[in-house]
């Protein structure tokens, strides 16, 4: 049959979308291949290996230096805490991705201030009593370091242009300093790094920097790290020293059955129901956050729990990023203390998007954990032409919001309102507060908000919420730059599409009595979340001692659409396991690497990776070798 000139017009613009989106992740692959070639080199330019950690400020210093950086103290200090012992290639990857070079027309704008006759000279004076006095002060010998450079000493004046001109120069001198002597160097060249070299045809994207859990994080301060969860993530010299090794492989269907074991709560109607909604975000070095919650049962029941993402409003003809991510609840027993918990079980029936839990839980305090793999949430370099506008002046010339706008404050009220019951409480109000400003609204500021918004039983109404923000914007005269800090702190992109958050709801249905949920914490994948993830899959999975190292055992387990490799390591030393999936097919890891290694500490397990189907439409191939280095 003949095809209409319609349908290959159709045809045609979808080829064209194929590969416009190709070229696009081409692109950005391309970009983030120099990228990790620049770190690389800035970083062996200092350390002997990738392996090796950074043990010191000045270490972090002279590393940032020669990646073309200018390090403060004050920025030193915000990567090296009192808590910090040793930095890995990761972290510094991270550092490098949030410190951005300046450029030269930012430093000529903050010389501009400062010269608003707009001559292109600031007296030194001027100058000294700048830097000594403001912001983090410099002392008069670095001062005089700047003011005695003949290149830009102009009579008792500072010519910036000039001064601008020799610092960009200078910064990039580094970089290519430090990229050269990479190429110069053969033993540095042998050193495998990722899989840069390679297209990401099969989904397993360029490398997402894992911060170590050294660095102090302000959302988990309140449990310590895991023991042995210390991962360097880095690139091995060869494959070929590899001292032992073990391969797995798993040949899945696609997604035409997507049910493990049906969860059904329509048959639970007369059971008691408690629900929590609640979020996943994506912070800037990759790290995922979300509430964490405490379930109260007051006697033994038999209990169904579930977890699914939350299905709120979608433009139409889009589907929702967030609906294709994975997600899981990790449920603890509490004891005598809060940091002594056991786990229970985790939900690992499937019925679509759902994922869910049944069984016996006597009466007591549990923890529910809400767990992702970071597969399918993780940065995005969108493809944007414009910013969205989210307010306007009407005729009367008073401010309003945009409908967009509006829309998408309404996916955020639905996306916080914890409880669903259309209402904004403090408590949940302020797990708002806490993540666009890191500040708590206290109960003045609640009665203030209470004269000022409308609410209901000392509650944030809908329009409430729209009208507060409505003020900012007013506060700022339109400017809507602190709105933008809100929406990129939820997760929203410049179009108004959430693309780095996972809002989604839990479900818990109890027999014989009313079961209570609330939630305690928004903060980063905790101890003891690590350690509920490691032992579920130990005493679950597939276990593989490794050939030739019996200390060694690789722990394989798949559930639902997702499979996930545990290292457990028994031998009295640090050992490196090389992770190689190159002959997998369709998959989409965790670690954003095809090839990558891990460090494991002495008795200890830790995750290697998790992994998902790329395109759940199509077969997929599983095929991992993890190798010991030494």
């Amino acid at each position: 049959m003949a095809s209409s000139p319609d349908s290959n017009a159709s045809l045609s613009v979808q080829k064209v979308t194929r590969s416009e989106s190709s070229q696009a992740r081409k692109s950005q692959h391309a970009e983030e291949a120099i990228f990790y070639m620049n770190c690389r080199a800035a970083y062996l330019t200092v350390l002997k290996s990738s392996l090796e950690n950074i043990k010191s400020k000045e270490q972090l210093s002279l590393v940032l230096q020669q990646a073309g950086r200018n390090p403060s103290q004050k920025t030193v200090n915000k990567y090296w805490t009192s808590q910090t012992t040793t930095l890995n290639f990761d972290d510094f990857c991270a550092i490098l991705k949030k410190e951005k070079p300046a450029t030269k027309t930012e430093l000529l704008e903050a010389f501009g201030k400062i010269d608003t006759d707009n001559t292109g000279y600031i007296l030194h004076d001027e100058l000294y009593k700048i830097l000594t006095t403001r912001g983090e002060k410099m002392s008069l010998d670095e001062v005089s370091t700047i003011t005695k450079q003949a290149d830009f000493n102009c009579h008792g004046k500072l010519d910036y242009n000039k001064f601008c001109d020799l610092y960009m120069t200078t910064s990039e001198q580094c970089c290519k300093t430090a990229r050269e002597k990479l190429e110069v160097d053969n033993r540095l060249k042998q050193q495998r790094f990722g899989s840069q070299a390679e297209t990401s045809s099969e989904g397993i994207a360029m490398p997402v920097s894992k911060p170590s859990p050294r660095i102090s994080r302000k959302t988990d301060h309140k449990l310590a790290p895991t023991k042995g969860d210390s991962r360097t993530p880095s690139r091995p010299s060869s494959a070929q020293s590899c001292k032992a090794s073990i391969s797995t492989t798993l040949s899945l269907g696609a997604s035409s059955n997507r049910s493990t074991k049906i969860i059904e709560p329509d048959t639970m109607k007369e059971w008691h129901c408690a629900q929590s909604k609640g979020c996943f975000y994506l912070e800037e070095d990759g790290e995922i956050i979300s509430h964490k919650y405490k379930l109260h049962l007051p006697q033994r029941s038999t209990v169904c729990i579930t977890i699914k993402p939350l299905n709120i409003h979608q433009v139409e003809g889009k589907s929702g990023h967030w609906l294709s991510v994975d997600t899981a609840l990790y449920i603890l027993k509490e004891n005598e203390t809060q940091e002594n918990l056991q786990l229970v079980s985790f939900t690992e029936q499937q019925n679509k998007e759902m994922f869910g839990w049944k069984g016996e839980l006597g009466s007591g305090i549990y923890w529910l954990l809400p767990f992702t793999t970071g597969c399918r949430l993780k940065k995005v370099k969108a493809q944007m032409t414009g910013e969205a506008k989210l307010v306007y002046r009407g005729e009367d010339g008073e401010l309003a919001l945009t409908k967009e706008f509006r829309a998408a404050l309404s996916d955020i009220f639905e996306t916080i309102d914890l409880d669903g019951n259309g209402l904004l409480s403090l408590e949940e109000y302020n797990f708002f507060e806490l993540r666009t400003s890191g500040e708590k609204c206290d109960e003045e500021a609640w009665a203030v908000c209470k004269e000022n918004f409308d609410m209901k039983k000392n509650e944030l109404t809908r329009q409430g919420f729209m009208d507060l923000n409505l003020m900012e914007a007013n506060d700022r005269e339109g400017d809507p730059s602190d709105l933008w800090v809100t929406l990129l702190s939820l997760g929203y992109n410049k179009a108004l599409e959430m693309t780095e958050a996972c809002p989604f709801v839990i479900d818990i249905y109890a027999e014989k009595c009313k079961p209570r949920i609330k939630a305690i914490y928004l903060e980063a994948g905790s101890s003891q979340l690590n350690r509920a993830v490691c032992k579920s899959v130990v005493n679950k999975g597939e276990a593989k001692v490794m050939d030739g190292c019996e200390n060694i055992i690789v722990y394989t387990y798949k559930t639902g659409r997702r499979i996930t490799s545990v290292i457990e390591n028994k031998s009295e030393n640090n050992v490196i396991i090389h992770v190689n999936n190159e002959q997998s097919k369709n998959c989409l890891s965790s670690r954003g690497l095809t090839v990558f290694a891990v460090e494991v500490a002495p008795k200890s397990t830790m995750v290697s990776q998790h992994v998902m189907p790329l395109n759940e439409q199509e077969e997929w191939f599983y095929n991992c070798v993890h190798s010991l280095v030494r």
